[in-house]
């Protein structure tokens, strides 16, 4: 059976992804900052403060603080926002994070698969979008923040496979950058690239779904412009891996449980140290990206105030 352009146009609208390949949102180089500040980060666990078990409220304030005292021109969660998708835990989130609002910073977050917990699909989206008007009727879409930079939120909770919905939109806005374009930060939940565990941790594995996406990713790397950073969470913690051309994060320490992990060869972040309660602080300045990882130190102190940068790199961009 053939399916017409237009079935497919419709399709994508249901599916939740924009039908063109122009970006979903775009923000003018003129409402930007020079140099550009953008946070990356995830697995916050907005809930109630008896909850401490899956969440520490304190690391938790103690990150929304110091974020908001960046003054990103971004900030990227990479799902798991709430720890539940119920009301109570979004209002949780909008309390938090009035210091956000406050400030006017641009949100965009990934769906996670906690969204989509403790509540049947269709009330759960509602519920996010919501919180988020301006992304309803979509579960990713990309921003263009400034004429250098794109950034893609995914869902994976939904197939990336070849032919899916999601992943003919994603070629369609890779393969459709604007020639300016030098970066193009993608925001997701499950991590196509993290350590591989072998005796704890073991379902948090990469999952065949990003791990199509990543061999999708190393054709790209290889024939565009742009360089392609991966920010992803659900593993509790803090990686950094540099893969076919693709810089690949988890960054998953935004107060949900912290999870202990033994790191392989190929993880560029050695440091024993844990918990990693931390974001991630990315600066466009000129030819180069660099990122930050920034660890909350004190995280057991009744008003947390000592931070530290445990992980630094730089992504020379092409000309």
């Amino acid at each position: 059976m053939r399916i017409s352009l237009r079935a497919v146009f419709y399709l994508a609208i249901i599916l939740g992804g924009p039908s063109e390949a122009a970006t979903t949102f775009r923000i003018a180089d003129s409402m930007l900052p020079e140099p550009l500040v953008l946070i990356a980060y995830g697995d916050t666990r907005f809930t109630a403060d008896s909850e401490t078990a899956a969440s520490s409220p304190t690391a938790r304030r103690a990150l929304v603080a110091k974020i908001a005292a960046e003054n990103p021109a971004a900030i990227f969660i990479n799902g798991d926002l709430p720890f539940h998708g119920i009301a109570a835990d979004y209002e949780v989130y909008r309390t938090e994070t009035k210091a956000w609002r406050d400030r006017h910073l641009r949100i965009y977050p990934a769906l996670g698969n906690h969204e989509l917990s403790a509540c049947f699909e269709s009330s759960c989206l509602e519920r996010w979008w919501t919180a988020f008007p301006e992304m309803r009727g979509q579960r990713w879409y990309s921003v263009a923040i400034g004429s250098k930079l794109v950034g893609v939120a995914l869902d994976s909770d939904a197939s990336l496979l070849p032919g899916s919905v999601q992943r003919a939109w994603l070629e369609g806005q890779m393969t459709s950058l604007d020639p300016a374009v030098r970066v193009v930060l993608i925001v997701m939940h499950h991590p196509p690239v993290a350590d591989v565990q072998t005796v704890k941790l073991v379902d948090h594995n990469a999952r065949p779904n990003e791990q199509a996406l990543a061999a999708y990713l190393k054709t790209v790397a290889a024939r565009g412009a742009a360089r392609i950073v991966v920010s992803a969470g659900h593993i509790h913690n803090y990686e950094r891996f540099s893969q076919d051309g693709v810089t690949y994060l988890v960054s998953g320490g935004g107060g949900a449980t912290p999870y202990e992990i033994d790191r392989t060869a190929a993880d560029l972040y050695q440091d024993a140290g844990f918990p990693n309660y931390h974001y991630v602080r990315f600066e466009l300045r000129g030819a180069t990206l660099s990122g930050e990882m920034i660890r909350l130190q004190d995280y057991a102190a009744r008003k947390p105030s000592r931070w530290l940068s445990k992980d630094r790199f730089e992504i020379s961009l092409r000309p």
